[in-house]
């Protein structure tokens, strides 16, 4: 044994004992903690047992506690198993090994456990047993302590109760028994003690003594005849039944005993008693138990009683004189037959009673042998009781009985039996030829030959007997005989009647009939019970009559029972081989030979057709081939050699095998070779030829269908075509033609191989009589005249044009190649299409069709040297094949036409001329569609199974030749488009089928192909990309084929390609397979992933591409699971490539973004998002382009996309970034790429679409602290943004969308700017400050920026609610966004970054004056065109840059003094002035520089707001104006006095000006001062109200600077400009008369008159009254002190009648009229009265009521003046005056410097 071996036993011991030590130490520990308790507190127990010696305390306290486990473990056993009987068992082996050291102690302490009262039976039961085990453990032990056991073990088996104490008395009884091995006569003193004479004793005492005489033989002997007596005395007192079977029991075994005794008399020391002792001693009690006991009725007691004869008989019989007393009592035991006892045990008794009568030849008395005879007999040929469960034994005990009675009684025996055989029940006949047949058949000595003589006229007696069952036992009675010897007592009648029944049989089973099924088994049965008995006699008896052997052999030749064969030919063999050897051999062979033998060709012909199923009829085959060669000297002399070789081989062949390993093809090709080699031998005879005949006679004697006529239609095949003579062979063929049934496929189908066979060497002449028959028959195609010939078979038009077209193409299967090169395509092919042409076309002719066209095609394929020959018919056949399987029905299978169709196309596809790309295509796409559109069939239908399972096996054969014509990528990637739409069906056995045919043709093109042509590229991809969805396809089928094809793909790119594709790789792979046969989706799905983790590294990047283009090509074409397995496959490809996929993302997200619209499944979109946000986070720039060139208005895919992104913020953040980046990306200048990126991030986009994601995103992101430092750049882009759509941009056309793919237009609403503003509306939304929102709201911000017209000034509007807005966090961000803004190259830009900086810049100014109490300037004027200011001002042509409309002043103005919303005078404006953001000198001097380049460039918007800005900047750092005084005076010039100036500007630039001027000082001003003061002048009369209300201001805030230097020249500019303000006062403008009046005011003290000084301080500029008071004060003041500039006043004002504003020429008529009442005499005479008067009547013309009024007044002055002072005047000087007053007019609205000096 080695080591292994040993190994594991060693193991389980070792285990074993340290559980055992285990155990053994808790007991041992158990059983100290018990006695430490016993010594505590000892045991009321034992208290009165007697004193225990001081050791033999321990010990009985030691045992007593193991007992006590013993009990316990014993109640646990049951329960808990087997652990705890070990614990029991090992308690026991404790004491019985400490028995071994003190046997005496522990047997003392056990028996005193056993007298502890009221112990349990189970308790007592354990002791006993361990007693036992030590008795026979320690032999002999102390006298007094067996002695004292013995006592209490004998009490305790004779004090039984119930069935505990059974229990206690048996284990009792058995330590009695073992203490009798060595103490003997203890025991049995004991036992013998308790035996008394007349008095029944307890049962155990005789149980144990029976079981003491079967132990101890020979010291039982001495006791045994006064056992016996005793017992004998006990009988009568014995009336229980118990007891009764006790003693019979007892007898049995003390017979059995003294059997033993007897027999080994030799071995006894003890005083010899003989056998007739012993059965004198025995009788009584035989008797009696007999006689009396025998009656009781109880059962068990005779049981008992007859089990126990036996022994007892044994012991009797031998005995002469109590041998006749036994036969005095053989009717008693017959009696009991009648009752319920077991016949077998009476049977016994009495074959044991008979069989010692036949020995001693002592026979019983005749008187009781009819009895015995009829008891025996009945129960022979009646049905046993159902109670009898020994009924087969009990017959075979009757047979010897029978026997034994034959050898003593045989002439009285059959002398019964005939009797009983005159009976006419079959029954009793069976049986008693049953028993005749027995007694024939006896062993040694055989029967005499009387008794067989007699036994045989008993049989003959009943021959005329037609019943089944009769007949058989008759037959093996005969066949008995044959066997024992008797053979000449068969002959004559035996043989006789042996043929007859074999015939009869025959014939009864061969004509059957319906509803007789129990005759039919019982006539089986007579003939399988005839061929064994026919076995016997042609195997045992000799010198057979002649008439037995032509009875049997006729019966070979026309029996239709087969099943009879086997035996037959065995016998025939036996009698031949007899016959052969003979002493008179040449008579006997001449006579078997010529005279009783059939013909040989018949006989062979019949041998041969029987022999094609050989191991029918129990093995036919080599019965008839042992026949044969038996007698080859008869049949065919010249083939006798050959047969006495070739036919050992057959037989050989046929003991190898049985009927299920053997091949039938195989076998009839060695029957046929063996014919073959036959004729050969007797070639140049007509032998074959009558061969043929016989054949052909014998195929009517076969049914069809079965294999021997299938056989004997090859064999008349292969014969014929050996046939020597044509013409004869022509009319055999004819003959077989005529008489063949077409309708039965068999017969069709063995005429036609029969046909084909013999083409192969008479191929003329098989065409010939086809032709023949064709033209017999009359075929045409309108007439079909068939069946007048045979009225027997109705043949069909259609059944024979099948049956022609197969025999032409079985003729070209089997003729010479040579032969078939010439005659395939005239007349084989073409007769072959004509007869399908000219049919019905119905399934049988299109299957005859198709398997004519496949041996046609088979037939050429198998020539070897073919050459260039071209199969001309091929193009035709195909087209009647494509046009069958086009008419096959693709929701059903119900004939296997497709299949052979296919089967066709594939044989013809590998003949010339060889299919073109495009017609392999269609015949695949066809084949394809016809087979996988197919549902599989259900497991009930086997045969649309079969049908099914051949079509797919068709189709692979199909498509596996036609793509080896095209072994290349072009045709693979051919063959994968082809199954593609299949493989994505959305039924299931369609995407098995077709991909288990993609794993099929895979394995062919990868095996062909391998690494010789690499794939395309992008091929490989797109090959994977379709199936590996299929991995996670619901089917378990599909799943395991598409793993296989991945597989597949894998290591042929990895071969293709020398990647590493290592074992582990493929390991992986087996694994993931395995694990795909699993059924939870979800794992899956993770086996998926793991698959295309392993893929994704044998990848490049164009592969990456093609696979993620055809997985998303393919979403939708299937359910949910292929979708998530698709997108599975591209998340994973994209997470672990996404890094090299730089220059291929473009394509990747072209493909996803193409078929995101087609993704149902929420679970999937969201993957297909999670991949392009991968994408996105590597490959920014890129995808961000993709995404927005996408077309709008937004499909729902792209905003899920976008939503997606808003979840994330911190990428929703930088999206946004890039976003704003794209729009202002716009404003410029555009640079040059520097990288991949920069090549996407520079690519034109749609700005809508950009505006809409920023307002999507904007919208769904969560905002918190971390976002809103982006409000700034938001709100300036945005800015922006809108103001691009109002600027010179918006004029180029905006793209509406990337792809032209919606035929209408966007809404109204999906605009540039309505978007925009939806999106800041939002932004603001989501600073959640509701007073902001308010503000807006209510000040129309959002109204202001959709129009064009008032877009700036919503700009301003917005931009101050920011900067006053509580939230200032962004202050600092959006003022660096604005200066660049600002250094835009768009103009737009730079127009929105000015207007927002102005609007901040006043604003703090506004604030810093609110808190040191500067009152506020006066309103600004709005960021527009020049505007109408009054119905009288001109109008003013449109801005043509902007095509803005002015807004109303007041309007303007409310606005601008109106307090903000929430503000106070402590709010933003003071905390953003205290920022120092813009103090900061980089910033500040950046801003200043920007601004002056704004106010130089040409746009006049640009200009203005650049103006303003400077201005309110210069108010925002005021500490800083008298740094860039020169910068700002400079620009604030150029916008007053430059070519071109617009009104806007200029109004900006006095604007700017007056804000400027309040923080210089006069000398800050230098020269520019004078500039400004003739500036201001020059528009005090300007048409516009505007600047006329700045010249006025700017005038006044000169004449707050104005100090010493400047006094005296700005007085001068004072007396000029007093008229116009004066006259201003009164301007239609009242802001400007507000303001020409508060100027006119402050230069009142430069004349330097207290009275004008006091005049105006006590005067309301608003009052009329007031004015009028003021300037005839000034006019009383100016007579006296300068009547020279009264003078100069007057002529100035009358220039202003002519002013355009009738305001103005009102005032100037009144100022005159009151010049004129205050002028002095002098000057009057000075004045030109008719110039004047003139100028005063030409306004009565006027149009305003008001101005003629006033002239009016003014004229009546001037009469008065006239008539009170003199006229002396100088005319010259006066008309020189006011001519030149109206030519300055005339000129511009305002005297000219020289010509006012001149006046």
């Amino acid at each position: 044994m080695c080591i292994g071996q040993r190994t594991e036993p060693f193991l389980v011991v070792y285990f074993c004992s340290v559980q055992e030590r285990s155990w053994r130490k808790d007991l041992e520990e158990e059983m100290a903690e018990a006695a430490t308790e016993s010594h505590e507190d000892p045991s009321d127990e034992t208290e009165d047992l007697g004193p225990l010696e001081p050791d033999d305390s321990g010990t009985f306290q030691q045992v007593t506690n193991l007992l006590n486990i013993m009990e316990s473990e014993s109640t646990k056993t049951d329960t808990k198993g087997a652990g705890f009987d070990m614990r029991k068992r090992l308690a026991s082996v404790i004491i019985t090994e400490k028995a071994t050291t003190e046997p005496s102690v522990v047997m003392n302490a056990l028996i005193r456990c056993l007298q502890v009262p009221e112990i349990s039976t189970q308790r007592k039961v354990n002791i006993y047993n361990i007693l036992q085990e030590i008795i026979q453990q320690e032999g002999e032990l102390e006298e007094r302590c067996v002695q004292r056991l013995v006592t209490i073990a004998s009490k305790e088996m004779r004090d039984m109760l119930e069935m505990e104490g059974y229990m206690r008395a048996e284990v009792a009884s058995d330590t009695l028994v073992a203490l009798s091995r060595n103490h003997f006569s203890l025991v049995m003193y004991e036992l013998q003690h308790h035996l008394k004479p007349l008095n029944l004793t307890e049962e155990f005492v005789i149980i144990t003594l029976a079981k003491l005489a079967n132990g101890n033989v020979f010291e039982f002997m001495p006791y045994m005849g006064i056992t016996l007596a005793t017992m004998f005395t006990m009988l009568r007192l014995a009336n229980e039944a118990k007891m009764r079977q006790v003693i019979c029991g007892a007898m049995e075994t003390f017979c059995e005993t003294v059997q033993f005794y007897l027999r080994h008399l030799e071995d006894s020391v003890y005083p010899v008693m003989t056998e007739d002792q012993f059965a004198v001693k025995l009788f009584p009690m035989y008797r009696y138990f007999v006689t009396v006991w025998l009656r009781n009725n109880n059962p068990e007691v005779k049981l008992g009683v007859i089990k126990s004869l036996k022994p007892m008989l044994s012991l009797l019989l031998p005995n002469d004189d109590l041998r006749e007393q036994v036969y005095d009592y053989i009717p008693l035991l017959l009696a009991e037959y009648q009752g319920s006892l077991e016949a077998l045990f009476i049977t016994q008794v009495l074959r044991q009673i008979l069989e010692m009568s036949v020995i001693t030849n002592s026979p019983v008395p005749q008187m009781q042998l009819h009895t015995i005879f009829t008891e025996l007999h009945v129960q022979v040929c009646s049905r046993a009781p159902a109670q009898q469960q020994y009924s087969s034994q009990n017959l075979t005990e009757i047979v010897h009985c029978f026997i034994a009675l034959a050898r003593s009684y045989p002439k009285e025996l059959m002398k019964f039996f005939l009797s009983q055989m005159e009976m006419s029940k079959e029954a009793v006949r069976v049986g008693t030829l049953a028993l005749i047949r027995a007694v024939v058949s006896a062993d040694e000595p055989k029967m005499n030959i009387r008794t067989i003589y007699l036994a045989v006229r008993v049989v003959k007696n009943t021959l005329s007997d037609t019943r089944s069952k009769v007949r058989m036992a008759i037959l093996r009675i005969i066949g008995q005989l044959a066997l024992s010897g008797f053979q000449d007592r068969i002959k004559g009648w035996g043989l006789k009647y042996v043929s007859v029944q074999l015939t009869l049989s025959t014939y009864k089973l061969t004509n059957r009939r319906d509803n007789f099924y129990q005759r039919d088994l019982e006539e089986k049965m007579v003939h399988k019970v005839t061929m064994d008995t026919v076995r016997i006699i042609t195997s045992s008896v000799s010198g057979m009559t002649n008439e037995f052997w032509v009875r049997l052999l006729c019966y070979i030749m026309e029996t239709d029972y087969t099943e009879a064969l086997t035996p037959i030919c065995v016998s025939l063999t036996n009698l031949a081989e007899r016959q052969l050897h003979a002493k008179d051999e040449e008579a006997n062979a001449s006579k078997s030979r010529h005279v009783d033998l059939p013909a040989p060709q018949k006989l062979l012909a019949r041998l041969l057709v029987l022999m094609s199923s050989p191991y029918k009829g129990e093995g036919r085959g080599i019965a008839m081939l042992n026949l044969l060669k038996t007698l080859s000297q008869s049949i065919a002399p010249s083939m006798a050699d050959m047969w006495e070789l070739e036919i050992p081989l057959l037989v050989k062949y046929l003991e190898e095998h049985t009927e299920f390993t053997w091949n039938q093809k195989t076998w009839e090709d060695k029957l046929i070779q063996f014919l073959r080699n036959s004729l050969k031998k007797t070639r140049g005879s007509n032998w074959s030829l009558r061969l043929s005949k016989e054949l052909n006679n014998q195929i009517e004697s076969f049914d069809s269908p079965s294999l021997e006529k299938g056989f004997l239609y090859r064999a008349l095949g292969f014969t014929l075509a050996t046939g020597l003579e044509a013409d004869k062979v022509e009319v055999l063929l004819l003959e077989l033609l005529y008489k063949t049934d077409y309708s039965n496929d068999f017969d069709r189908e063995g005429v036609i191989l029969c046909f084909g066979l013999c083409a192969r060497g008479q191929v003329k002449t098989v065409l010939g009589v086809l032709h023949d028959f064709e033209e017999r028959i009359q075929e045409s195609e309108q007439s079909w005249q068939i069946g007048a010939w045979r009225k027997d078979h109705p043949w069909r038009r259609e059944t024979v044009k099948g049956a022609l077209m197969v025999m032409y193409s079985c003729v070209a299967s089997y003729c010479h190649p040579q032969m078939l090169l010439i005659h395939v395509d005239n007349p084989i092919t073409a007769k072959i299409i004509h007869h399908y042409s000219s049919s019905c076309q119905d399934i049988c002719l299109k299957l005859a069709f198709m398997k004519s066209v496949v041996q046609v095609t088979d037939a050429i394929k198998n020539i070897k040297d073919l050459e260039d020959f071209q199969f001309a018919q091929k193009a035709t056949l195909t087209g009647i094949i494509m046009a069958i399987i086009k008419a096959e029905p693709t929701d059903s299978l119900v004939s296997p036409v497709r299949t052979m169709a296919m089967d066709a196309l594939s044989y013809l596809s590998k003949l010339k001329p060889f299919y073109a790309t495009e017609e392999s295509s269609e015949l695949m796409d066809i084949s394809i569609h016809s087979v996988i559109s197919l549902q599989p069939p259900g497991d009930s239908n086997e045969s649309i199974k079969t049908l099914y399972t051949n079509a797919l096996h068709a189709l692979e054969q199909l498509m596996e030749g036609l793509m080896q014509r095209h072994l290349d990528p072009k045709g693979l990637q051919e063959m994968v488009h082809l199954l593609e739409k299949w493989i994505l069906s959305e039924k299931e056995w369609e995407r098995e089928k077709a991909v288990n045919l993609h794993l099929h043709l895979m394995k062919i093109y990868v095996q062909s192909v391998g690494v010789c042509i690499p794939l395309k590229l992008g091929q490989f991809g797109g090959l994977v990309g379709l199936i590996a969805p299929g991995t996670c396809d619901s089917h378990r089928k599909t799943r395991l084929a598409s793993m296989d094809v991945l597989a597949s793909l894998l290591d042929l790119h990895a071969s293709q390609t020398c990647s590493s594709w290592g074992a582990s790789k493929e390991l992986e792979l087996e694994k993931c397979k395995e694990d795909l046969q699993g059924s939870d989706m979800e794992k899956i799905f993770s086996i998926s992933s793991r698959i295309s983790k392993v893929a994704c590294l044998q990848f490049n990047c164009d592969e990456v591409v093609s696979l993620v283009q055809k997985l998303c090509e393919n979403f939708g074409a299937m359910d949910l699971q292929h979708d998530k397995a698709s997108v599975t496959w591209i998340c994973t490809f994209l997470q672990m490539r996404v890094k090299e996929l730089e220059d291929k993302v473009p394509e990747i997200l072209g493909a996803i973004l193409a078929h995101l619209p087609v993704v149902d499944h929420r679970e999937v979109r969201r993957l297909l998002i999670e991949g392009l946000l991968l994408l996105a986070h590597y490959h920014q720039e890129t995808v961000l382009t993709a995404l927005l060139r996408q077309p709008l208005p937004m499909e729902s895919h792209l905003t899920e996309v976008w939503l997606a992104v808003a979840e994330n913020v911190p990428f929703a953040r930088t999206m946004l970034h890039a976003l704003m980046g794209r729009l202002q990306a716009r404003f410029t200048p555009r640079a040059n790429a520097a990288s991949k990126a920069d090549i996407w991030r520079l690519a034109a986009v749609d700005p809508l679409m950009t505006l809409c994601t920023i307002h999507l995103l904007v919208e769904r992101m969560d905002w918190d602290n971390r976002l809103l430092d982006l409000f700034p750049d938001l709100v300036y882009t945005l800015l922006l943004q809108l103001g691009s759509s109002q600027g010179p941009e918006a004029v180029s056309p905006v793209l509406k969308t990337w792809r032209l793919i919606h035929t209408g237009t966007l809404p109204e609403e999906v605009n540039l700017q309505r978007v925009t503003i939806r999106s800041m509306q939002l932004l603001f939304r989501r600073l959640n400050s509701e007073s902001l929102l308010c503000t807006l709201e209510e000040q129309g911000v959002w109204t202001l920026l959709e129009s064009s017209s008032t877009f700036l000034q919503g700009v301003s509007q917005l931009a101050r609610l920011c900067v006053q807005s509580p939230q200032g966090y962004y202050r600092q961000r959006l003022s660096e966004l604005v200066l660049r803004g600002m250094a835009s190259e768009a103009l737009s830009c730079r127009i929105s970054s000015t207007a927002v900086c102005m609007e901040v810049r006043k604003l703090r100014f506004r604030g810093v004056q609110g808190l040191v109490g500067v009152p506020q300037l006066e309103a600004e004027e709005p960021i527009a065109g020049p505007g109408r200011w009054s119905s009288e001002s001109s109008p003013v042509p449109r801005d043509t840059a902007l095509g803005t409309e002015s807004y109303h002043l007041s309007r303007f103005e409310a606005e601008e003094r109106e307090p903000l919303s929430g503000m106070t005078v402590n709010s933003s404006p003071f905390q953003f002035m205290s920022d120092p953001i813009l103090h900061q000198e980089k910033l500040l001097k950046r801003a200043v520089l920007m601004l002056e380049k704004g106010a130089e460039q040409e746009d006049e918007v640009l200009r203005m707001l650049s103006l303003r800005a400077l201005g309110n900047m210069a108010l925002g750092a005021p500490r800083k104006v008298r740094q860039y005084r020169k910068l700002l005076l400079e620009k604030c010039l150029c916008s007053l006095r430059g070519p071109g100036v617009s009104t806007s500007v200029t109004s900006e630039g006095l604007e700017v000006l007056a804000k400027v001027l309040v923080e210089l000082r006069e000398g800050d001003l230098g020269s520019t001062f004078n500039a400004i003061s003739e500036q201001c002048r020059a528009f005090f009369d300007n048409e516009s109200e505007l600047l006329r209300l700045k010249a006025f201001i700017v005038f006044g805030k000169l004449a707050q600077v104005v100090r010493i230097s400047k006094k005296h020249f700005f007085k001068q500019e004072v007396k000029k400009a007093w008229v116009p303000l004066m006259l201003h006062c009164q301007d239609p403008c009242s802001d400007a008369a507000q303001a020409c009046v508060a100027t006119m005011f402050q230069c009142v003290h430069f004349w330097g008159w207290r009275a004008l000084q006091s005049s105006a301080d006590h005067s309301d500029a608003a009052a009329p009254k007031e004015m009028i008071g003021f300037q005839m004060t000034l006019c009383s003041v100016l007579t006296q002190k300068k009547p020279a500039v009264l003078y100069n006043f007057l002529l100035e004002t009358m220039t202003y009648v002519k002013s355009n504003l009738s305001r103005i020429r009102i005032a100037a008529c009144n100022l005159a009229g009151i010049i004129m009442k205050q002028m002095s005499a002098h000057y009057l005479k000075k004045l030109d009265f008719p110039a004047l008067r003139n100028s005063l009547q030409e306004l009565q013309l006027d149009s305003d009521p008001g101005v003629w009024r006033a002239a009016l007044e003014t004229l009546n002055i001037l009469d008065t003046c006239s008539q009170q002072r003199l006229w002396a005047s100088p005319e010259g000087n006066l008309l020189d005056g006011l001519s030149a007053k109206r030519t300055c007019l005339s000129s511009g609205g305002k005297p000219h410097h020289s010509t006012a000096n001149h006046c």
